[in-house]
């Protein structure tokens, strides 16, 4: 099994609750970046400075229509930015991480960077950003159609513009734009992300963070005050699959930060080019982003004195390690990615792309916020997901193999090995969820299968059984018991035999405590309380609902960001015992009105 700490489920592991970590970072005294002079002594631009522009690019980065891009690691883009950008929001937690003063959130010249405009910033900061090509594989198969020239040479970041790599606080930190305009990839869309969306992926990696999931991060968020554009969208009370009208939003420009942004889909770029030999230098542009990643996202992790083709053999492994260990997470907090293509799917196994995401409310083993997603990208379906992006990436990594057969069958064997190591992480997920020190099987699917057909919110339900409780009367306030307030009266057996299903249940609760009972690491047994404070720290108290959220980015709308923030605050607490009017508001049962609801339980597409 891995070890490092997003591997652990136990209940104790930095991963599971990281704050502890994060507040102890920050304890050094250090002095915090108050101003843009400041931080531009942060700024180093590795991704720029080694690896290749693209020969076609434009030097000052007017480069904002679309076309092919034939060779090259990332072409030089000046974002567009944002009119009259207002303040909405910003990640204290990240801040504190980067050693930068919240002040800084709210001054004119980091709020005109990071809305889009890099025409005033200091030296060494650049007036330059940068956009990446990469492909497309859904669920394992190679596309070219979604790029407009049916090459695969148009598509790529088409509004999210990378603009800063700092070292802050011993990490390297990539700072991307997303909404900054349009780029080569744009692919004639207008570039823009729509308030929306971006109050959505700003909550929710700050949120996934707090939960202990790998994750790009939430660095500040700026909404235009003059500035709009339309999409599709969903009438008020409609139920309709797709979006039935046009509405006219304001944009905004969140920026995400992480260690980097390669995808599994850029790598597959770089080795289509090779494999077809589309260019003199195709070999060398592959093996050179492989070299990067591995800099970037592993150099802890892989010895510098090896091979390329030993280092290479070592990067597959381990981000096996973590990708299993993140869809893991992913299912052990309710999350459903939506569209979990390769493109979609970070090299550097972490959390990317929060558009057509969802957090489960009534248990369904195949949820899937997305309309576009089918059962391929659904919730418990993730696994499968998660093996055919391990596909795309081994076979991405092959044409640097071709000459060494030895390290090639290596890089098969782990290939081969994912199911096993996949299936090794879920058990240890599930055991922590229930409070076992070893996964049951029989115990699990008779719980899935009551989960399913009560069926239950599967947030509440395994905070309740936290408590382990005597008797099934704290579990009820999981239950949605009406058939009008499930997500399929169809399956809602409970609103029609009650009395039996709760005798399943009783039957199965006596099941596990005398599991829970029995199940020790060591002679001594365990205490009640210790099992509920580990189970506790497994399964977070609050998860971000859509019906939580879509108030507030409706609030914000009106230029009342208060919601934003609350659910900011709240969220960023996931495990806590927050207050009573907390509890209230955001522990309870998704009410009948939101379910098949467009915009609140569904959408089909992420502005």
């Amino acid at each position: 099994m891995p070890t490092n700490d997003s591997n652990d489920y136990t209940p104790d592991a930095p991963g599971i609750a990281p704050e502890a970590a994060v507040n102890a970072g920050n304890q050094s005294g250090a002095a915090r970046v108050t101003t843009l002079d400041e931080l531009a002594a942060l700024a180093n631009y590795s991704f720029m400075d080694t690896l290749n522009r693209d020969p076609d690019a434009k030097a000052d980065g007017a480069d904002h229509a679309p076309r092919q891009v034939f060779s090259g690691h990332y072409v030089p883009v000046t974002p567009t930015p944002i009119e009259h950008p207002e303040y909405v929001a910003h990640s204290k937690t990240l801040f504190r991480e980067l050693g930068f003063d919240d002040s800084l959130a709210q001054s004119a010249d980091f709020m005109a960077m990071f809305s889009g405009d890099l025409t005033q910033v200091p030296e060494p900061l650049r007036k330059v950003g940068w956009a990446t090509g990469y492909a497309l594989s859904i669920y394992g198969t190679e596309y070219y159609q979604q790029c407009p020239f049916q090459t695969g040479n148009g598509y790529g970041d088409g509004r999210a513009v990378s603009i800063l790599e700092a070292k802050a606080n011993g990490k390297r930190w990539e700072m991307q734009l997303k909404g900054g305009g349009r780029t080569p990839y744009c692919r004639g869309a207008d570039g823009r992300a729509v308030l929306r969306s971006s109050v959505r992926e700003f909550l929710a990696q700050e949120h996934m963070h707090a939960l202990g999931v790998p994750t790009s991060r939430s660095l500040s968020l700026y909404v235009s005050k003059s500035e709009k554009v339309r999409r599709p969208w969903y009438s008020e009370g409609s139920r309709s699959e797709n979006p039935d009208i046009l509405v006219l939003d304001p944009v905004a420009i969140s920026t995400r930060v992480a260690p980097s942004f390669i995808r599994v889909g850029q790598l597959e770029l770089f080795s289509r080019r090779a494999r077809k030999n589309e260019h003199p230098h195709a070999m060398e542009e592959l093996e050179q982003l492989v070299l990067h990643l591995i800099d970037r996202e592993y150099a802890g992790e892989i010895d510098p004195s090896l091979s390329t083709t030993e280092k290479i053999v070592v990067l597959a492994r381990l981000f096996r390690a973590r990708l299993t260990s993140l869809v893991a997470n992913w299912i052990r907090v309710g999350y459903c990615q939506g569209n979990f293509n390769s493109d979609n799917c970070a090299a550097g196994g972490f959390t990317l792309d929060y558009g057509p995401f969802g957090f489960c409310d009534a248990f369904d083993p195949t949820f899937q916020p997305w309309t576009g997603g089918g059962h391929h990208f659904s919730f418990l379906n993730q696994p499968a997901a998660a093996e055919r992006n391990f596909h795309s990436f081994c076979s991405a990594l092959q044409p640097l193999l071709v000459s060494d057969q030895s390290s090639l069958k290596q890089l098969i064997e782990i290939h081969r090995d994912f199911s096993a190591v996949m299936q090794a992480e879920l058990e240890q997920m599930c055991a922590a969820k229930l409070g076992l020190t070893a996964f049951n099987e029989p115990l699990f699917k008779a719980l899935v299968s009551l989960m399913a057909q009560t069926p239950v919110d599967y947030t509440l339900f395994f905070r309740e059984l936290s408590s382990v409780p005597d008797d099934i009367t704290p579990l009820r306030k999981s239950f949605y018991k009406n058939s009008d307030n499930a997500a399929s009266s169809a399956r809602s057996m409970y609103a029609t035999d009650p009395e039996a299903m709760d005798k399943r249940w009783s039957e199965w609760l006596a099941q596990w405590h005398s599991l829970i009972n029995s199940s020790t690491d060591d002679a001594s047994p365990r205490s009640r309380e210790d099992i509920a404070r580990k189970m506790k720290l497994a399964n977070p108290k609050y998860t971000m609902r859509e019906w939580f959220v879509v108030p507030a980015y409706q609030q914000a709308m009106l230029g009342d960001y208060s919601l934003v923030q609350e659910l900011q605050d709240v969220m960023t607490q996931p495990y806590a015992e927050q207050s009573i009017a907390v509890e209230e508001k955001y522990y309870r049962l998704k009410p009948s009105q939101f379910f098949e609801a467009g915009g609140w339980s569904h959408y089909s597409c992420s502005s």
